[in-house]
């Protein structure tokens, strides 16, 4: 009607066409053959034959570019699956290499802790059958320490080993646990949350480390473990109230370097560590978002 004879036919010939190539085959040709008629009619002196042609050119121009659509998705498709299947492949992988870790770890590490613990509570006993005196006193205190301590490498080691084959205890019972061997008190509150394997070892790090600091650093003293699970993430407390007898070597032992490791796993994950005195006594506050 206005004269744009060559903007009409383009208009015509592509709307035809991407019914087809997009819209269900039904509905596309209902949309299509009617427009590819209109521009047909259009060409002059065209006949029933010339009409029927230039519609049959149309139509099989969009059902091509259906079917090179069809085909691209395919290989869409396919190529999603396909990393899809590396990536189940590289898990399947890691995990056979964690089990092998665990594996490792467990015949040597564990075994040798436990053969110590033998026989350290052997060499214990023998002591304990000695004449009395400060020597006896001084050596069966010392091998009493050293007997706890391997005891507490072989809890931790059991739970390296957990983490490797997946199977953690949930963190609130593991809180419950350590606090009650270390005899402070704990109090868990909130709605039990689902949290990444990560996040649950650094709070269960954090926590040992933090009553491993308040029984070398706060001998006597009463501490608290708090641990609540709040509206985006998770919150640990660990207070004490101050050294009550004589720390003695053992708060002289140690790298220095825990405080350290617990704020470089908080920052790992984007949380926040808070460490500092709090009265007589010292305080560890740990919130990670999850």
């Amino acid at each position: 009607m206005t004269g744009a004879v060559v903007m009409a036919a383009v208009l015509l010939i592509a709307g035809a066409a991407m019914a087809v190539e997009r819209l269900p085959l039904w509905a596309g040709l209902l949309c299509a053959v009617p427009l590819a008629h209109f521009f047909a009619i259009q060409i002059p002196e065209a006949d029933t034959v010339g009409i029927a042609v230039a519609m049959a050119g149309i139509l099989l121009g969009g059902y091509a570019f259906r079917l090179d659509a069809q085909a691209r998705g395919a290989g869409f498709r396919l190529l999603a699956q396909e990393r899809a299947a590396h990536e189940a492949e590289a898990v399947s992988a890691a995990l056979a290499e964690r089990a092998r870790i665990a594996r490792e770890i467990h015949d040597v590490l564990a075994h040798s802790l436990s053969a110590q613990l033998v026989h350290l509570e052997a060499a214990r006993i023998r002591i304990e059958r000695g004449p009395e005196g400060p020597f006896r006193d001084e050596l069966l205190e010392r091998v009493t320490a050293a007997r706890g301590m391997a005891r507490s490498g072989l809890v931790e080691t059991r739970q390296a080993l957990s983490a490797l084959r997946g199977e953690l205890t949930p963190v609130e019972e593991f809180l419950r646990e350590i606090a009650a061997e270390e005899g402070a008190d704990s109090v868990v509150s909130g709605e039990r949350l689902s949290m990444p394997p990560e996040v649950s070892q650094a709070v269960r790090r954090v926590a040992q480390e933090a009553l491993t600091n308040a029984r070398k650093h706060a001998p006597g003293g009463r501490v608290r473990l708090l641990f609540s699970y709040e509206e985006r993430g998770v919150r640990l407390e660990v207070r004490d109230s101050g050294a009550t007898v004589h720390r003695g070597e053992l708060s002289k032992s140690g790298s220095g370097y825990g405080l350290l490791g617990m704020q470089e796993r908080a920052e790992l994950l984007g949380g926040t560590l808070e460490v500092g005195p709090e009265g007589a006594g010292f305080m560890v506050r740990l919130r990670v978002p999850v």
